[in-house]
């Protein structure tokens, strides 16, 4: 009679529905908020933004104040969890435990007053949701049907969230920058190994952890969640990344860079987590232990809040007075060890039916409990001195569309002017020799420093480091950091030579050069003498001394248009 009466009145979702095998189109979820949103004074629908399609992208906030400027104030003022789901639109299950939540905390009166301020959106990857199958996660146990990984672009959104190709981007920074949550939280489906775990976790990298918040991470989250879960049936583990192929080589502590959903949440100090059901477990079974999980967290979050609110405020403050000294990156994960206690089953190889070749297999007949390595110890293998604060040069049109959309703290030069600064030259650097997401990503860069004097033209925008958004703005302007604006291929242009020569022309002029500097000279007959492949070449000859003399573009030249005043 239950089920009956709320699939009458909530005629697009019901028990009797979304803890099956099903999961709703992009529509039906939006309809069944909107039906909520209309019927409950406690539940808030807003429309935020563009997607990638025609539809926008949603928000919905339980326990709010009534009206948007008011519940998005106390979302800034109170303690705010938000949770992001179908960033992968074919890993469905936090779409569903969202539903059965609301419909279970309805059912039982809507009590909100050990709760915190709650943000969902209800499916970020619309253009995903829209592309339904039953066949492209080959991997994974239902549901029936369900959405793509891609955007409608054809993006993984889970590497857009600094490079921001993406309208959902742009609409997603409007939200996040808007609740500020404390608690962020970016539910997935796993691929990989198998073992007997439905529920995994992704939690901050410990190095990026401010003292406070680890400390509130290590000592209340941990066996709150543990013991919590245990009541409920669950077991957990950490990420199940394997350093080998199987678990019992170890597991590797996931790198949150700040590209991923959860990495972003990280660099303005929430307590950021990624849910990871296990693929080969039914879609019901993982549906439920998402939705276990949240109810854990807003109810911890809840509890927590004093802790959470004066461990980031911490971490903000901190943040602000980093000026002069260092901020670290490149983490590399070290053969540092520890162990944990897993949940497994025996593995062995057997011949392919397919290829006749030796294939793995898990025999679940066979689990087993023991302990294998665990790899979660990082080191900063790079570091950068933390300036005063960046000059943006207002031609950068793209750089500064994305801090603007990231809320940075910032003021405009109304008038060009010229100014003693440090500028950042590139020297080296390797990409890809495929596109990754849409770019060519650059890595292992090499930067220099030198203060010279130049024009910062009107419109470029002052950016100080003594400001709460500290690690964003680092992450972004510093070339060398993993996730740059200019590894994302935003400042590319200013890498290129614009002018060349004539070989022939320049030749006679070459000669003169050379005639009128005896040290230039010098020069070229050592590296001549020192480089058997350069004296080889003419070309690379004459190009030596084209770029040390007067007609070369070195005032521009590799100069990336960000400055640092220290």
């Amino acid at each position: 009679m239950k089920l009956t009466f709320f699939v009458l009145i909530f005629p697009f979702f019901g028990l009797a529905q979304w803890d099956g095998n099903k999961t709703p189109t992009y529509p039906e979820l939006i309809d069944s908020y909107k039906k909520w949103d209309s019927d409950h004074q406690e539940i808030e629908l807003y429309q935020m933004g563009e997607s990638d399609t025609e539809y926008p992208i949603y928000l919905v906030i339980l326990n709010g104040a009534g009206d948007s400027l008011q519940t998005f104030q106390k979302a800034k003022a109170r303690t705010t969890i938000l949770i992001n789901n179908a960033i992968h639109a074919g890993e469905p299950d936090g779409v569903n435990a969202c539903l059965l939540w609301i419909e279970e905390w309805i059912k039982k009166g809507k009590q909100a007053k050990n709760l915190p301020v709650i943000a969902i959106i209800p499916a970020y990857n619309v253009g995903g949701m829209m592309n339904r199958s039953s066949f492209s996660r080959a991997n994974q146990d239902g549901p029936e049907e369900y959405g793509f990984r891609g955007n409608a672009q054809n993006l993984d959104l889970n590497r857009d969230f600094i490079k921001m190709d993406s309208k959902n981007m742009f609409t997603f920074a409007k939200i996040y920058q808007a609740l500020d949550p404390d608690v962020f939280v970016d539910t997935h489906v796993s691929n990989g190994a198998d073992y007997q775990y439905t529920l995994t976790l992704i939690h901050p990298m410990k190095e990026r952890m401010s003292p406070g918040m680890y400390n509130l991470f290590n000592q209340k989250y941990i066996p709150y969640l543990t013991e919590t879960l245990k009541k409920k049936g669950w077991d957990w583990s950490p990420y199940v990344e394997t350093k080998g192929e199987t678990p019992e080589s170890g597991i590797e502590a996931f790198n949150d860079l700040p590209r991923y959903a959860q990495g972003y949440g990280t660099l303005f100090n929430a307590l950021s987590i990624t849910v990871e059901t296990h693929m080969l477990k039914p879609f019901p079974q993982r549906v439920q232990a998402t939705k276990d999980y949240l109810d854990f967290l807003f109810h911890w979050v809840g509890s927590a809040a004093q802790g959470i609110e004066g461990a980031r405020k911490q971490a903000f403050l901190s943040g602000e007075h980093q000026v002069s000294k260092f901020f670290k990156f490149n983490y590399q994960l070290t053969d540092k060890k520890d162990s944990i206690l897993f949940k497994g089953y025996d593995f062995g190889y057997k011949p392919s039916s397919v290829s006749g070749k030796n294939r793995l297999f898990y025999d679940r007949s066979k689990p087993f409990t023991k302990y294998i390595p665990y790899y979660q110890t990082y080191v900063a293998r790079d570091s950068v001195k933390i300036p005063m604060g960046y000059l943006v040069s207002g031609e950068a049109i793209a750089v500064i569309e994305r801090l603007k959309a990231n809320g940075i703290r910032y003021t405009e030069e109304n008038k060009s002017h010229s100014q003693k600064v440090h500028t950042i030259r590139i020297l080296d650097f390797e990409s890809g020799t495929k596109p990754y997401e849409g770019h060519y990503l650059h890595r292992k860069v090499k930067s220099m420093e030198q203060e010279e004097e130049v024009l910062i033209p009107a419109g470029s925008i002052w950016v100080p480091c003594d400001q709460p958004k500290i690690n964003f703005i680092i992450s972004v302007l510093e070339p060398r950091c993993e996730d740059s604006y200019f590894a994302w291929n935003l400042m590319d242009s200013y890498i290129q030579e614009k002018e060349y020569f004539s070989a022939y022309v320049f030749e006679d002029e070459a000669t003169k050069i050379l005639e009128e500097n005896p040290s230039l000279r010098e020069q070229l007959e050592k590296k001549k003498s020192d480089d058997p492949e350069f004296a080889k070449s003419a070309e690379a000859q004459l190009f030596f001394v084209y770029q040390n003399c007067q007609r070369f573009e070195k005032k521009t030249f590799n100069r990336l248009p960000i400055y640092k005043v220290y």
